[in-house]
């Protein structure tokens, strides 16, 4: 029984991959979304840094509230600023902001009613809270409108970042989530929240904007992948590239797979191979190992047939590989270096 040789990046770059740097360097709006679960937090933060590096600088908006960003980063909590959190290799510079809905209500208050101290006094008897509860499409105006201030030109015309990548929604409620012309037509017909909405879809309409999925190759997040391509589509916004996390290459052969997908690999010889590295290996043993290999094959087939579904989408699709030893500030940056091999930096 023969081995296959472990890759963690794929031989050839993929066909998509290529065809997608040359648009990449157009989007300032990465949106990353998916199924909880996929990673999605890690594969946003992990692109952050794949953008951030050469000198740039990138922004890292987490509209969730759950303090992920920071943990990966292993920082203290992060307060309602924008701050810096890691230094990308070339000397770029990735920053985090976690948005808060009432923060950002209030500040949007200020800007347009000028409320100033009174504002202020609105947190306290519980305004902020009760409007954003009963309007849940304000809610997404708000945390969508600082990362559209983050993308626009400020410091005298010139962008503050190169990148803003946003930690999102999952995939069941993106296309609500950045929809939210809809949302706020039953809101408010004019007035600087209206005019602010239309803002902000004029960004994520435009190809400064790309809307990314993040998957496994298991049958439930490929489905809501494909469904989310759709319903993102639907609704007008442009849809990036779909990053398949946690990928567990083959470890046999495809000789070997075919033989344990029919239960015919050769008992002897693995018996013998136990044998040569000081194993004992008993009829228990034996039929374990069997078992467990036609259960590897099995699952490889169901990989590729999922990956199969993800390229009949014909969008750009990367791959970053499972670590064994999780996920920890050096394996956020190599899953960032995955990505940028993958072209997804460039």
């Amino acid at each position: 029984m023969r081995r296959q040789q472990a890759s963690s990046r794929p031989a050839t770059l993929p066909v998509m991959a290529v065809a997608f740097r040359n648009r990449w360097a157009a989007v300032e709006l990465h949106i990353v979304t998916g199924k909880g679960g996929t990673g999605k937090t890690t594969v946003a933060a992990a692109l952050a840094l794949a953008l951030a590096a050469d000198g740039r600088r990138t922004l890292l908006v987490e509209v969730e509230g759950r303090g992920g960003i920071a943990q990966l980063f292993d920082t203290p909590p992060l307060p309602y600023a924008e701050r810096r959190i890691a230094i990308a290799p070339g000397g770029g510079e990735v920053h985090a902001l976690p948005i808060d809905a009432e923060e950002a209500l209030l500040e949007y208050l200020d800007m347009f009613y000028h409320l100033g101290r009174a504002g202020r006094g609105l947190r306290r008897l519980g305004f902020v809270d009760f409007v954003t509860t009963i309007a849940p499409g304000l809610r997404d105006v708000l945390l969508t409108g600082k990362a559209y201030e983050a993308v626009g030109p400020r410091r005298g015309g010139r962008p503050s970042y190169d990148a803003v990548i946003m930690d999102a929604p999952p995939t069941g409620r993106i296309a609500q989530f950045l929809n939210i012309n809809t949302e706020v037509a039953g809101l408010a017909k004019g007035g600087p929240v209206h005019k602010q909405a239309e803002s902000i879809m004029r960004l994520l309409r435009s190809k400064r904007t790309a809307v990314h999925f993040v998957t496994v190759l298991e049958e439930m997040p490929v489905q809501e992948t494909l469904d989310g391509l759709r319903d993102v589509s639907e609704v007008g916004l442009p849809t990036g590239a779909v990053i398949v996390n946690m990928v567990r290459r083959a470890m046999l052969s495809e000789e070997d797979l075919t033989a344990a997908r029919a239960g015919t690999l050769d008992r002897e010889g693995v018996q013998k191979s136990l044998e040569r590295v000081g194993v004992p290996a008993g009829e228990d043993i034996l039929d374990g190992l069997l078992a467990e290999a036609r259960e590897h094959a099995l699952r490889v087939d169901l990989e590729r047939a999922e990956r199969r579904e993800l390229d009949a989408a014909k969008r750009p699709v990367y791959e970053l590989p499972a670590l064994s030893d999780g996920i920890d500030l050096g394996g956020l940056y190599r899953l960032a270096d995955e990505l940028r091999d993958q072209g997804a930096g460039a």
